[in-house]
């Protein structure tokens, strides 16, 4: 309760202060204040308690299943939360409960390896982050909980590679947006039998609307459990329904996951501290704390990502030996607001602001250093939004997301002058946010077609938002041929696996016809290949998904719709009127 009207005190005092600055003063401002009243909120939990080693529980706790992430070369994070009832709640008593974990080599854990005990926190949900650390490189090894009697599920995971050691190949997989309401997770029970070495989320693990507020274009199959999230106990709850789902449980105990977020996790297309509509800046502090922290609770990350001070810092690196170093981006918190109103439009002169800022001028400092020092045969930008230039209007009327890359060219520029600088030809951005796959060349200039290639950016589509999707859509042609780039798209559901050689990067876009119903089976759609030899993407392999819708008469624009019609909803609900 101290901690509540403390973090009241200082918004209400900032507030007052505020209508003197100048916005990007009071952008920084407000920042600072989000990330110290996130700190207030979580102070309680590094303090002494009294712990519970023999609790109760009122029904099975492990719920949610278990999860490991941010694996290094000799630790990688362990995650379980204890949540008995989780869809209100948890369902768990307002005491710390003593967590047992054991790691071993075998299945069966006749070979345990590693064992003991960490607590865990109401004031943390119950959350459960265990840094193993002292294991061997590049080993696959078995975890599990164990409280009160009961077991959790057992969860497999990988260390990584020596760093700088050789490494003759890599599998992964990486996905993103999620959208409970708008399908069957599918996906995620093919992807959980994949012989992979790690996965990337790329956001949008959560939507934050209440129950049929996004309606996909094949209508909504599932229900969010509660109304429009704002709240810790809120947050929790949606993080509790999602991770319910049992291919998605199953996805996270087959393999090492490394995560970044993207905007549902607190809001649609907010930047920083400045909310998409609707909400003050003093009420949308309060919010996107809670997102944050409920955040931390639900995903295998380390304390290093604990929210403390001005930052919930999610941007970090991994480096796999020699082949790979992957640097992980959060283009959400630190970014200006978008320019021209957040819509699609041309670039303007706000929009064309040298000053303006996508990543922070830390994190953009970070990547410069890191890339200009990489000594791996590749060099991997798991990521949120569309990296490539991206005209979707017409070449005299051109269109192009202000959320994405395009919205802030001056710092994709930057980015650019770097990798000229260095003289890089190695880049693969990775990506997620559009619900659709692509996949295009990266050019030192998009204008000029005899521009050199430095690298490629795979676009991977949603896991459900969108509902079924379809081959392609009306737009699909005009979009290619007005970005000669870009080189392929595909509607449909899935993720993407790639494979990685010192030589060649292979992604193979791997896809489901449908999601409104469960049992879809999987295929792969396209296969590019990459070679770092100015020549660009090939495709390789391609093939007909007989079960799919093969072409729908949506537009890129209609996502945009979907989400103004939530918020419609959303406004009506708030003046008492019924929506359908």
């Amino acid at each position: 309760m101290n901690n509540e009207r403390a973090m009241d005190d200082l918004i209400k005092n900032w507030s007052e202060l505020g209508k003197n600055m100048d916005r990007r003063n009071f952008i920084q401002g407000a920042s600072k204040l989000a990330g110290l009243s996130l700190g207030l909120a979580l102070a309680q939990s590094m303090g002494g308690i009294e712990v519970n080693a023999a609790p109760k529980f009122s029904d099975y706790p492990f719920t949610l299943g278990v999860a490991s992430g941010d694996p290094l070369s000799d630790s990688v994070v362990l995650w379980t939360r204890l949540a008995p009832d989780p869809l209100n709640g948890g369902g768990m008593p307002k005491e710390a409960i003593s967590v047992k974990w054991e790691v071993a080599k075998d299945e069966n854990f006749r070979k345990i390896v590693q064992q003991g005990k960490e607590i865990a926190r109401p004031e943390l949900g119950h959350s459960v982050h265990v840094e193993v650390s002292g294991l061997k490189p590049d080993k696959v090894y078995f975890y599990r909980f164990k409280s009160g009697g009961e077991v959790s599920q057992t969860g497999k995971t990988k260390t990584l590679p020596p760093i700088g050691s050789s490494v003759s190949s890599l599998s992964f997989a990486f996905v993103s947006c999620q959208q409970f309401e708008h399908g069957y997770y599918t996906a995620y029970k093919h992807l959980a039998k994949e012989d992979l070495d790690i996965v990337f989320h790329l956001g949008d693990y959560i939507y934050e609307y209440g129950p049929n507020e996004y309606v996909s274009s094949t209508g909504n199959v599932r229900v969010h459990s509660g109304p429009e999230i704002i709240t810790l106990e809120d947050y929790r709850n949606r993080y509790a329904q999602y991770r319910s789902d049992t291919h998605l449980k199953a996805a996270h105990a087959a393999f090492p996951w490394v995560v970044t977020w993207d905007d549902h996790e607190v809001e649609n297309n907010y930047a920083n501290v400045i909310p998409e509509k609707g909400q003050s800046v003093e009420a949308f502090i309060k919010r996107r704390a809670a997102a944050y922290q409920a955040y931390y609770e639900h995903m295998p990350l380390r304390k290093s990502s604990l929210p403390k001070g001005a930052d919930m810092r999610l941007y970090r690196n991994f480096t796999y030996g020699d082949l790979a170093s992957f640097f992980v981006l959060d283009s959400r918190q630190y970014r200006d607001d978008q320019a021209n109103g957040d819509g699609s439009s041309p670039q303007t002169p706000e929009s064309l602001d040298p000053k303006r800022t996508l990543l922070g001028p830390e994190q953009e400092q970070w990547l410069t250093d890191n890339l200009s020092n990489s000594k791996t045969k590749w060099n991997v930008l798991p990521q949120q939004i569309f990296f490539a230039q991206r005209n979707y209007g017409t070449p005299t009327a051109p269109k192009f997301s202000m959320d994405s890359w395009d919205g802030y060219p001056a710092a994709r520029d930057r980015l650019i002058d770097v990798i000229k600088s260095n003289n890089l030809e190695n880049l693969v951005v990775l990506t997620g946010d559009v619900h659709a796959s692509w996949a295009a060349n990266l050019k030192v200039d998009f204008d000029d077609p005899n521009s050199k290639i430095f690298g490629v950016e795979f676009v991977g589509t949603s896991i459900t938002s969108g509902g079924n999707g379809a081959d392609k859509r009306a737009d699909t042609d005009k979009i290619l041929s007005q970005n000669p780039h870009i080189k392929f798209f595909n509607d449909y559901r899935g993720y993407v696996r790639c494979k990685v050689t010192p030589e060649q990067w292979k992604a193979d876009y791997r896809v489901v016809p449908f999601v409104t119903e469960p049992g879809a089976d999987i295929s792969t759609r396209a296969s590019f290949v990459f070679d770092k030899d100015q020549t660009g993407l090939r495709k390789v392999a391609s093939a007909a998904v007989m079960e799919g819708v093969q072409k729908t008469n949506e537009v890129e624009e209609d996502r945009t719709r979907a989400h103004n019609r939530a918020h419609e909803k959303q406004r009506m609900k708030s003046q008492g009127k019924v929506t359908n």
